[in-house]
Formats: C-alpha cells, sequence, structure tokens
C-alpha cells in the first residue's frame, strides 16, 4: 500500500507529466521549508555575507532553473537524466551547482584571487544560464518557432503590472522599503508567473494548463487565467509587509532566504513558462 501511495501522489506525476496534487503539494512546502532552515544553518556558521548582493547575485542561478526545466520540455533529452530536470528533482540539481559555485568563489577570496566572491559566484550563474539558453536558441531555430511577439507580449505585461504594484505600495501606501532591489525581484517574478501563466492558458495557440492546486482551482472557478494577477496581490502585498516587519527584528539571514524563496517560487516557473510559449513546446 505504501508503494502504491508513492507512485501514485510522487512518481507517477514526475514520470507522466501531470499536474500537482494536494500530497505532493504540501510536502514539497514542507521540503522548501526544511531546506530554508538547513541553508540558513549553515550560511550562519559560514564566513558567506547573506545580504541583497548575496541575493541578486543568485538570480542568475533561478533562470538557470526555469530555463534547465524546459530543456526536459522540448525532449532533447530521451534517457532516464531527464527526470533530474523535472521538480522536485531539479531543485537538487541546481542547490549544489549554486552551493558548489558560492563555495568555489568563497576559497578563491580567501586565496586572493578575486576581491569579492560575490562576482564570480555570479558569474558561475550567468554562464549557465546563457550556456542553457544557447541551447534553446538552437533548439528553436531548428524547429522554425521562436516566438518573440509572446516574449515581448509576457515581458510587457510582467513589467506593467510591475510597476503598478510598485508604485502603489512605494507612492500609494509610503512602504519606502519597497524600493529595495530585492522586494522590486520578488514583484517581478510573480507577476511574471501571473503573467505567463495567464497568456498561456487564455491567449496562446497552444492554450497551456495550469499545474499548481490553488491555481488551477481558480481558474477552473471563475473561468479565467488572469485571476492570477489578483491571487498574486493577495500574496504580494501582506507578504512584503509582514516581511519587512520580520526583518526589523534583526534577522538578516533568515530573511533575505525567505524573500529568496519567495523570488524562486515565481521566477522560475515565470521564465519556464514564458521560454517554453515562445518555443512552442
Amino acid at each position: 500500500m505504501i508503494r502504491e501511495f508513492i507512485y501514485k501522489y510522487y512518481i507517477d506525476p514526475i514520470r507522466y507529466g501531470q499536474p500537482y496534487n494536494v500530497v505532493d503539494t504540501l510536502t514539497y512546502a514542507v521540503v522548501l521549508i526544511l531546506a530554508i532552515y538547513i541553508i540558513y544553518r549553515w550560511l550562519s556558521r559560514s564566513q558567506f555575507r547573506i545580504d541583497g548582493r548575496f541575493v541578486i547575485a543568485t538570480l542568475p542561478f533561478v533562470v538557470l532553473g526555469g530555463l534547465a526545466r524546459v530543456v526536459q520540455d522540448t525532449g532533447m533529452i530521451t534517457s532516464d537524466l531527464q527526470y533530474l530536470l523535472i521538480t522536485p528533482l531539479i531543485y537538487f540539481v541546481i542547490f549544489f551547482y549554486t552551493a558548489g559555485a558560492l563555495v568555489l568563489s568563497a576559497w578563491l577570496q580567501r586565496r586572493g584571487w578575486v576581491r569579492d566572491y560575490v562576482y564570480p559566484y555570479a558569474v558561475a550563474g550567468i554562464a549557465a544560464s546563457v550556456y542553457t539558453a544557447g541551447l534553446l536558441v538552437v533548439f528553436g531555430l531548428s524547429n522554425g518557432v521562436i516566438a518573440l511577439d509572446v516574449l515581448a507580449i509576457i515581458l510587457t505585461m510582467a513589467v506593467i503590472s510591475s510597476a503598478l504594484v510598485y508604485a502603489v505600495m512605494r507612492y500609494l501606501l509610503s512602504w519606502d522599503y519597497a524600493a529595495d532591489p530585492v522586494y522590486i525581484a520578488l514583484i517581478f517574478g510573480q507577476l511574471l508567473d501571473a503573467s505567463a501563466t495567464s497568456f498561456g492558458i487564455d491567449l496562446h495557440p497552444l492554450q497551456y494548463m495550469e499545474v499548481h492546486v490553488v491555481g488551477s482551482n481558480l481558474i477552473a472557478l471563475t473561468g479565467t487565467a488572469f485571476v492570477m494577477f489578483p491571487l498574486k496581490l493577495v500574496v504580494l502585498f501582506p507578504g512584503i509587509y509582514i516581511l519587512q516587519k520580520f526583518r526589523n527584528e534583526g534577522a538578516e539571514i533568515l530573511w533575505h532566504l525567505i524573500v529568496l524563496a519567495m523570488i524562486t517560487v515565481g521566477l522560475a516557473p515565470g521564465i519556464r513558462d514564458m521560454v517554453r510559449m515562445i518555443l512552442y513546446v
């Protein structure tokens, strides 16, 4: 019975590309919380300075995760190695690459070969992202499909909605802290996800589907994927307000990790969905 349970709720959704269910969604949420705590404990005892620069330098690795997921979507990898690029396994792959780059960059700094570990750390993420994006461009050219109009529309939706949310926070609510680059990244990442989902389900010729439990139920209830925008707002406004209150308590390292996790769960799937639609896969 345990074997059947594991296959039904964890293995089969990965193997057959099925939508998320309540069981695996809750499990992955718990794993994410535990991962944040473990990383927090590790970084607290290390010599790394965890600040806004660290979060921004980590964003290329988040983009890499979204791009790598599309590599699996294209079918370029036909062996069982493709399952390493499917949630949740891809999170472990990207984590180990990111942690390796972080440790190596810190070693270079200690050796005196670089002045600041942040720069080689960020370069490692950028280089991997550019390489992966190059593979996807080659795939698109070989199939004759790179829809730049889709790219322009989704990015425009994300930029405009992000600018509006930022303006409300910064000028209407007088949240001066909304100008922090990590909050801006959080806002954009979440609204890029909403923009890609809305466009893909309601406007894209291939008519994609929402695989997450909450989102899919809301879309079924309202009849439109644009419900993702109010859903994101319900999360962003109280989320950023509470985060700032928590930040004022002085837990800087944990605060930065929580914000980074929130950026990741928006930006990575947003990148993945947008690139899939550009390539029509």
